[in-house]
């Protein structure tokens, strides 16, 4: 397959509709030129022959006398005759016993007038019969006229119709030169624009103004690039704070480590010692799998998630029965359980479980789960009776790495988040006259 570029494409377009245009000239308008003119030619046939004959229908005598095939080269010459008596005599232009054969033939398929045509010296002849009756007989009025008129009103038509299309493609390329700066100006700057990303320098803002189409072209890069810009930002951040995350307890463990090995106990004993180091080891684990999990999300598309319709009450129970234990002295409450949600039955129970995990660090006295369901939405509600959020705080809740005073590591709710875009839903978290709500709305299953 032959590859083009732009310029070349849009040169083979204008040529191609040239041709194109042409060709169908080329054959549409032979044939309606042709019909038209013929047309035409009997319609002066019709009105020379009219214009000899007098009030009472008779041809008026005596006729222009001019050899039958000396009309051949007169332009809209029509020549006239009368036979009478079936080619027993004739009146008018001599003309060529076959031809007035041909046209006694022709006067037997006419009831008063007829148009008809022939065939002479590889010419063509087109003729109108005119048959009256009189007390002598038949009479047939006979006017024809050569098919010179008619080639001739081609050939110049053709001819003017050759300049026209050669003007007029001369004429088209002023367009197509005006079309190939249209076109390629834009795409070419966007072209820069794109090998600067590939390079990864997506600093320079691009914005073209134009046309519609092209403004909405330049907007969905400059809302790429942006993404690209935070992508990245977020991507140094996320290794910065990770970075930093992992530092401190592994130091902690060596430090201990290298203290058993010097003999030299930070604790009393070292069983102590080594209770320190598995507590950090944990939450280092524990760090690790929250990295891992929020970036494999991002990777999760909704087609490979393993969607199902169950019970909020299958999820929500086991929180309670699994975190029931870290703090006795706050009571977990547990409403809706009947609510049936449709999602992936793992992340939903990874998104209340961080969910619970955060509201447990925070609670007093209680903590309440709870779903609630509308026509199209499933709600997932967390509250907890500990101290208001400040507002200037709402809105980065669910940023990657953004800890409250009590925070552990920063990706729990921003996992959260993740999971409820990836189900089209959203989460929210505002502040209540007894504590704290997360809320999570969630879509229900399409019928379709």
């Amino acid at each position: 397959m032959i590859r083009l570029n732009l310029t070349q494409r849009i040169w083979f377009s204008f040529i191609a509709i040239i041709l194109m245009v042409g060709l169908l000239i080329g054959i549409i308008y032979p044939i309606s030129l042709n019909s038209t003119l013929t047309e035409e030619t009997y319609r002066i046939i019709e009105q020379e022959q009219a214009r000899q004959m007098n009030p009472q229908g008779e041809m008026s005598m005596p006729l222009t006398e001019v050899e039958f095939v000396e009309r051949r080269d007169a332009e809209r010459s029509v020549g006239h005759l009368i036979v009478t008596d079936q080619v027993a005599s004739h009146q008018g232009d001599s003309v060529p016993n076959e031809v007035l054969s041909e046209i006694n033939q022709s006067a037997q398929e006419v009831d008063r007038r007829g148009r008809f045509e022939l065939t002479y010296n590889e010419a063509t002849i087109f003729y109108v019969i005119f048959k009256s009756y009189t007390s002598q007989g038949e009479v047939l009025y006979i006017s024809y006229m050569w098919d010179t008129y008619r080639d001739q009103m081609v050939n110049r038509l053709w001819t003017r119709l050759f300049y026209i299309m050669l003007i007029a493609g001369l004429l088209s390329l002023i367009p197509a030169f005006w079309l190939k700066h249209y076109l390629k100006q834009p795409l070419t700057s966007l072209g820069n624009h794109f090998e600067q990303i590939a390079d990864r320098n997506w600093k320079e803002p691009f914005h073209w103004e134009s046309d519609d189409d092209f403004e909405k072209l330049s907007d969905q890069f400059e809302k790429m690039r942006q993404n690209l810009i935070n992508y990245d930002t977020a991507q140094k951040t996320f290794i910065q704070h990770a970075s930093h995350e992992l530092k401190t307890p592994i130091m902690v463990v060596k430090s201990y480590a290298q203290s058993v090995k010097d003999g030299v106990l930070p604790k009393e004993n070292i069983p102590s010692t080594m209770d320190v180091i598995l507590e950090e080891s944990e939450r280092m684990e524990k760090r690790v799998k929250d990295m891992l999990y929020y970036t494999k999300l991002d990777s999760i598309k909704e087609t490979t998630m393993e969607k199902s319709t169950f019970p909020f009450g299958s999820i929500a129970f086991r929180m309670e029965e699994r975190f029931r234990m870290q703090r006795e002295d706050v009571k977990i409450r547990i409403s809706g359980e009947q609510v049936y949600h449709y999602g992936d039955t793992e992340q939903l129970q990874v998104l209340l479980e961080n969910l619970v995990e955060n509201a447990l660090r925070y609670a007093e006295s209680y903590i309440s789960i709870s779903a609630s369901e509308t026509d199209t939405n499933t709600t997932i509600e967390v509250t907890n009776d500990g101290e208001m959020i400040p507002e200037e705080e709402l809105e980065h809740l669910f940023t990657p790495f953004r800890k409250g005073n009590k925070g552990q590591f920063g990706l729990g709710l921003a996992i959260v988040k993740s999971i409820c875009d990836l189900h089209k839903g959203y989460a929210e978290v505002k502040n209540t006259d007894s504590g704290v709500s997360f809320i999570i709305v969630l879509p229900k299953k399409s019928d379709g």
